[in-house]
């Protein structure tokens, strides 16, 4: 009997084909490769080069009228350098005035303006979300050029209108007034690119949430205070860090106005800087220190505000 049932079994164990092993697919290196090579020719090989003449200089030797220039290993020295700049520490300054000026102005315009056309009953929403996009697609040096010959006395309609009243040109581009100058060219060209973005994410908070509000008898500045903008922080939080950002890499405005008046020097912004050591007085070594210095705290400055923001986020939620 005992043979009778397991004599099946065994040919069913026989006849029963092997399981294959699938073999790894190389399909995945293959379409990530071409990103990853770029992304080490463009991004990593710049950041070591740059971090490698950080740490070298050149130092004159043998003697002589000229002597002969040879690149030494100096360690730390660039850095000591650059951390002791006055003219660097003082852009350093000027740049953060200019970004308390411009971050917050131009946060506060993208939202209202996001409001105002996410609200009901608004007319031609799309005349507008084109029209307050449309200077961010003009390029930054052609808008600092138009600004330019907007705040020059000779030129500008603004101080035309002000001497006419008897209040003398409007000083864009003095010691008083350039801050508000540089603010509003970036402020023009950005608000339309942030509006679109924390625009988007209104139209993706669920319309159920807002009528249920407006039953419950909200208005509508209510709905947009406690209702809107708390769900759209994510799209807020990612608006401010593209505008840090931005505030951080002021180079463009500052050197296209920097012919039109004598308030700008060549190291009013700290990447100006940087460029007078680099190509001008052709000191590499200090400019890529400045710039590993400048990096390292633009990051650092990003990871705060994220950190910031996630603790003030987990503390409302408790």
């Amino acid at each position: 009997m005992i043979e009778t049932i397991t004599a099946p079994v065994a040919a069913r164990a026989v006849t029963t084909p092997k399981r294959r092993r699938r073999r790894p697919s190389l399909a995945p290196y293959f379409l990530s490769a071409p990103a990853i090579v770029l992304y080490i020719a463009f991004t990593v090989i710049p950041v070591v080069y740059t971090l490698g003449i950080s740490f070298f200089a050149e130092r004159l030797t043998g003697g002589g009228t000229l002597g002969i220039r040879e690149t030494t290993f100096v360690w730390f020295e660039n850095y000591l350098d650059v951390v002791s700049d006055s003219q660097l520490i003082a852009g350093l300054g000027r740049m953060a005035i200019y970004g308390i000026i411009a971050v917050p102005i131009m946060l506060g315009l993208a939202l209202l303006f996001a409001l105002l056309l996410d609200s009901p009953g608004v007319r031609l929403q799309r005349f507008g979300r084109t029209a307050i996009f449309v200077p961010y697609a003009v390029p930054g040096v052609v808008a600092a050029l138009m600004w330019g010959f907007m705040y020059l006395p000779s030129t500008s309609p603004f101080s035309y209108v002000t001497e006419q009243l008897g209040l003398g040109a409007i000083p864009f581009l003095e010691p008083q007034g350039i801050y508000g100058a540089l603010a509003n060219i970036s402020i023009w060209g950005g608000v339309g690119f942030n509006m679109l973005v924390i625009y988007t994410a209104l139209r993706s908070i669920p319309r159920e949430l807002i009528e249920a509000a407006r039953l419950d008898g909200a208005g509508e500045v209510q709905i947009a205070l406690r209702v809107k903008v708390p769900l759209v922080r994510p799209a807020l939080v990612l608006t401010a860090i593209f505008a840090l950002l931005g505030a951080l890499q002021l180079y463009g405005e500052p050197l296209v106005l920097k012919p039109l008046t004598d308030t700008i020097t060549s190291t009013w912004a700290p990447l100006m800087s940087i460029y007078q050591d680099a190509f001008a007085l052709d000191n590499l070594p200090v400019a890529a220190a400045a710039s590993v210095v400048l990096a390292i705290g633009t990051a650092a400055i990003s990871v705060a505000v994220l950190l910031t923001v996630r603790w003030t986020t987990r503390r409302g939620m408790r």
